[in-house]
């Protein structure tokens, strides 16, 4: 691992400003199965005092100005921004993603810090018309304490920086339990954190047995908010544990997101887009393009333009000239993938291209696109987190949108149309958090990122993401005409 600055290669636990735990689980990098470095293994006993570390350092970090906590975060950014190529070959190593969308990510991940740097001055209060006369109605805002998050491996940067950037800025410190397959990134933004002066305890990383960790961070008293990317299960597994707490959760979950081409759709912008919405991370993505409906008559074109910019995808890894594909993260991954595939093809489907792990061995698989796709295949009720595009034919309007809202996911949806009226009609009846219309990326630091139905609460991003860290307190001052 070639980096300018080898100092942001840590291998240890970051909690309370010290870097602490003997080195221990491995860290593969999934382009070679090589292992590139180890980690702690660290289990309830070190939560606790991470979270108690957290609680402590709450009260003197609320209490800072919030010009001083926004010129903080803001110097976190700009030194995020300044180590960017070396933060982005550290992900592609431990992830597999390629290396410009890992450095993508690394600055869309900064993009948070950046933007809740600024709405760290944004916590606006209010009054209210008084319903006494010798009373005044006034309601403030105030950081909830100690917020806590388990985050995922296919976004190891950007899904840190989007959790915690609003509640810091807000004044709530954080406890962050990266994945342990890519806990890399996460020690990294950890060294850049602390020499971007945030003070000891503020910030905290941890590694180890995520289920121990897990449930401390719900049980603690001290820990007021849980955070977690990642699947419906474990999202549902962390509310039931928080719950005997009434914590507040934010839980990003699965997707399953159609992706609809309408016939009267500029085809060309619509292969393009779910060129980068399916393939993207490899299909390793929570918001990537799941089910592909295309109306009948533009079927045939859909298909030849989108077999015909898949031929050219290069596979390989991701730190190779050109590269577009990585590795899926591990073999259980493949593993999935083909088990879609064949359930597909047991069903009528044919292959266009791919269909089968890549020469190259190890976790590579070829982009793969079926077709004849149908509504009681595995994939579509279940997120596939691969490579593989099944293409649905379908006739009309109401009924594709009936097969879109037929899961109960209900994270990303996307449709390609230029009739003004069938947008409207579409957009609205799309039982989606987030809706993209002729484009196949959406998300943003300015917009707000989640879903509904059982895809999650609450928002991640825009001035939405902070309310989740804050408390509403109303104060009634009377006497004051006495």
């Amino acid at each position: 691992m070639q980096l300018k600055d080898s100092s942001l290669l840590k291998t240890q636990c970051f909690i309370d400003g010290n870097w602490v735990g003997e080195e221990r689980d491995d860290v593969i990098n999934p382009a070679t199965g090589e292992v590139i470095a180890r980690v702690p293994h660290l289990g309830k006993k070190e939560a606790k005092e991470a979270i108690l570390c957290a609680e402590l350092a709450f009260k003197p970090w609320a209490k800072l100005l919030a010009k001083e906590r926004s010129a903080i975060l803001r110097k976190w950014y700009d030194l995020i921004v300044e180590n960017a190529d070396d933060l982005a070959v550290i992900m592609t190593i431990e992830q597999g993603k390629p290396l410009a969308e890992s450095k993508g990510e690394i600055l869309y991940g900064a993009g948070f810090i950046e933007f809740y740097a600024d709405e760290a001055r944004r916590i606006y209060g209010e009054t209210i018309p008084t319903f006494r006369k010798d009373s005044r109605v006034i309601v403030t805002k105030q950081p909830i304490g100690v917020m806590a998050a388990i985050t995922p491996w296919n976004f190891p940067s950007a899904m840190i920086s989007r959790k915690v950037s609003p509640a810091l800025a807000v004044g709530c410190t954080a406890v962050i339990k990266p994945a342990p397959e890519t806990p890399l990134s996460a020690l990294a933004l950890a060294e850049l954190a602390k020499r971007a002066g945030i003070p000891d305890g503020v910030f905290n990383v941890i590694t180890g047995d995520a289920p121990s960790i897990g449930q401390e961070m719900c049980e603690n008293d001290a820990v007021r908010f849980v955070g977690f990317t990642g699947s419906t299960a474990v999202g549902k597994l962390l509310m039931r544990q928080a719950a005997d707490k009434v914590k507040r959760v934010g839980m990003e979950l699965g997707g399953n997101a159609p992706f609809i081409v309408f016939d009267d759709a500029d085809i060309d912008a619509a292969v393009e887009g779910l060129i980068l919405s399916k393939f993207r991370n490899s299909g390793q993505t929570c918001i990537c393009a799941n089910r592909i409906y295309v109306q009948d008559a533009v079927f045939d074109e859909f298909s030849d333009k989108l077999v015909a910019a898949v031929s050219k995808m290069k596979v390989g890894s991701g730190l190779g000239e050109g590269v577009n594909q990585g590795p899926l993260i591990n073999m259980r991954a493949v593993e999935k993938v083909e088990d879609h595939l064949q359930d597909a093809l047991d069903h009528g489907a044919k292959v266009l291209i791919g269909g089968k792990r890549h020469d190259l061995g190890g976790t590579f698989f070829e982009p793969t696109i079926v077709a004849e796709a149908k509504q009681e295949m595995k994939v579509s009720r279940e997120e596939t987190f691969g490579p593989l595009a099944p293409l649905y034919r379908f006739k009309d309007e109401d009924g594709v949108v009936a097969m879109a809202n037929n899961v109960t996911a209900g994270l990303a949806a996307y449709f390609y149309s230029r009739d003004i009226g069938r947008i409207w009609r579409v957009a609205e009846e799309l039982e989606y958090g987030m809706v993209g219309i002729n484009v196949g990326i959406l998300a943003s630091a300015e917009t707000p990122f989640g879903g509904i139905k059982e895809s999650g609460i609450g928002r991640e991003g825009s001035h939405h993401g902070v309310e989740e860290f804050l408390e509403i307190k109303y104060m009634l001052m009377s006497g004051i005409d006495g």
